[in-house]
This record gives C-alpha cells, sequence and structure tokens, in this order.
C-alpha cells in the first residue's frame, strides 16, 4: 500500500480531507450516472442467461476472487454449464473480447482471470464490453449462466444476482469515497444488492479463507514442507492477512515486498531476495510460474461458507427462477 491507501483505513488525516473536494466531485459524477441508467437514457444489456455479479463497493483486497472460485463448481454442482467473465485489469490480450485457454499468459490475461481459469477450467472470457464476451460465450460456449468478477459498477450489463463482498476486517475503512477514501459506491449501496457477503466471517452470511496447503511456483506440486524462514512477497489489495497465515504457520518473515494489485512481474522483482525463500498468494504465482525457483511457493486458500450463506444463496437462485430442484 502506498501512503494514500494507509490512510484510507486510519482515522480522519490531514491528507484525506484535503482530497474531500475530489470525492464530492466523484460522487457527484457516478450518481448522474447511475441514474442515467436508472432512468432508462443509457442503454442497458440483458443477457439471454442468468448474470451474477460479483463484486464490491470498495477497491482492492477484498477476498472477491476466492468467493467466485467456490460459487463456479457450487452452480455447477446444482446442474448449470457456468462462463465467467471479467474485465481482465492490467490484462494486454492480442485481442477483445479474449478467451483465456491453457496458453495464455498472465500478461494477455490478467492475474485473477488466469487464476479462475487454471483452478477451474469453465470458459473464462475478458473484456471491458461485457456484451460482446457475453454474446461470444453464448455463440461459442453456450453456458446456462454467467458469473461476472467484478462488474457491480457496470451498469451497462443488467443482472439478476448482485453480491457484494464486504471484508469483515476493514470494513469501508473511512466510509469515504475515492480519492479521499477506499470507496467507489457508499455504504447505502450495499441496502439494494441481493446479498452481502462478509470474507473473514464463519457465522452469518459470509465465509472464511482456509489455508489448503503450499504449492511449488514452478511447476505447482504439493509441497510438504516448506523452508522456515524466507520473503514474502505480494502484488495485491490486503497483504497483511497473507502475511499472517504464514506466521501463523511458523514461517519467519525475513522481509516483506509490496507491489501494487495486479502488478506485471519480472525476475528483476527479486533481485534482492538471491537464494532465499519467496512465499507468495496463488494470484501472484501464475505471473511468476515461468521464471519461478526451486525455493519459491505459493499458499493455497479456499472459501468455506457459512450455512446461512449457502442458504441464503439457494432462497435467492429459486426466487429468481435459476434453479428450481435440488434446493
Amino acid at each position: 500500500m502506498n501512503r494514500l491507501e494507509r490512510s484510507w483505513y486510519k482515522p480522519l488525516g490531514l491528507l484525506n480531507i484535503i482530497l474531500l473536494p475530489l470525492s464530492g466531485l466523484f460522487w457527484l459524477l457516478s450518481s448522474l450516472r447511475r441514474a442515467l441508467f436508472k432512468l432508462g437514457l443509457k442503454s442497458v444489456y440483458k443477457a439471454p442467461v442468468p448474470v451474477i455479479i460479483v463484486g464490491n463497493i470498495g477497491i482492492g483486497g477484498n477476498g472477491k476472487t476466492p468467493f467466485v472460485l467456490w460459487l463456479v463448481p457450487y452452480l455447477e454442482s446444482l446442474g448449470l454449464k457456468v462462463a465467467v467473465i471479467s474485465r481482465g485489469y492490467g490484462a494486454q490480450p492480442p485481442s477483445l473480447p479474449y478467451r483465456v485457454t491453457d496458453s495464455s499468459s498472465a500478461t494477455e490475461a490478467g492475474d485473477e482471470p488466469l487464476l479462475i481459469y487454471k483452478r477451474l477450467g469453465c470458459p473464462v472470457m475478458i473484456g471491458g464490453d461485457r456484451q460482446a464476451s457475453i454474446e461470444l460465450l453464448m455463440r461459442e460456449d453456450k453456458p446456462d449462466i454467467i458469473v461476472s468478477d467484478d462488474g457491480l459498477q457496470h451498469y451497462q450489463l443488467a443482472r439478476d444476482i448482485e453480491i457484494c463482498i464486504v471484508d469483515a476486517q476493514r470494513r469501508f475503512g473511512n466510509t469515504l469515497l475515492l480519492p479521499a477514501g477506499p470507496l467507489r459506491e457508499t455504504p447505502s449501496r450495499l441496502k439494494h444488492t441481493d446479498l452481502v457477503v462478509y470474507n473473514g466471517e464463519s457465522d452469518g452470511i459470509g465465509y472464511e479463507l482456509v489455508r489448503s496447503g503450499y504449492f511449488s511456483v514452478r511447476d505447482n506440486q504439493t509441497i510438504e514442507k516448506i523452508a522456515e524462514r524466507g520473503i514474502a512477497v505480494s502484488a495485491i489489495g490486503n497483504p497483511q492477512r497473507f502475511e499472517q497465515s504464514l506466521r501463523s504457520d511458523g514461517v519467519e518473515l525475513l522481509d516483506t515486498l509490496h507491489f501494487a494489485d495486479h502488478h506485471a512481474y519480472s525476475d528483476s522483482d527479486f533481485a534482492t531476495c538471491e537464494d532465499l525463500a519467496v512465499y507468495m498468494t496463488e494470484k501472484d504465482a501464475v505471473k511468476c510460474q515461468s521464471f519461478g525457483k526451486e525455493n519459491w511457493y505459493y499458499l493455497k486458500v479456499d472459501a468455506k461458507p457459512s450455512a446461512e450463506l449457502i442458504q441464503q444463496l439457494n432462497s435467492l437462485l429459486k426466487q429468481k427462477g435459476i434453479v428450481n430442484h435440488g434446493l
């Protein structure tokens, strides 16, 4: 995190106060934009199949991707053929929309879409034009349902279910809009979503992130015994949770290297690591596999949903007519 991002999760300071006029302008423009869609003055695309949007009202580090990695197989277990769309933040694809494949690189696909594809193997399409992505998926894959990884504020796309992920620890920071705070929309937006899910809560409507083992960055092989000392490297929105997980597993962190979320790694980023063991997240690992070393590891985490979350999701799926059996 840079200085500004750190200030979002502290008591209101001078920097935040200076930026308040810009946050007011951000609110005005975003409210006007949303109103244009609600009034029908801007067109909205309605997909031929149901769309579930998994997003948030803040930026970075809310644990959205692990939830998507749980949600897609859960929908598949209900007999649905699922496809995923994503804007592909930071991706540089040769063309758009871009289908993620076995040969895709993190540079082409973006870290999160590539991780979703490698984990799940379902169709994943990236591009800012969600309509074009969905139309291509409908022609080539014919899914029963679309899951949008992020896109809560993409009002050009009609949605059947909105799921908003909230970090149970950090919540909304100082509750201010960008750039004085971390929010893209005010907390009142949650009243209009179908499901608010708290990352880090085992009770209520939430899920916990459970550690599922360590793997080799280079070849994805399971590592039974990792080095006990090394450096944590991350390019994620909330690295503190990841680093605490390492410490809980008995790893002595000699140093931590933080890069901006979605950072495109190169070998030179690890020059200071020398021959020390390196620990990273699975999202980071998909970008480092081509130059990973033997003592580079990634920690795999999975979302473990509460019973109430599953119950609420099932009710929504029935209510929206998406699933009418087995719930």
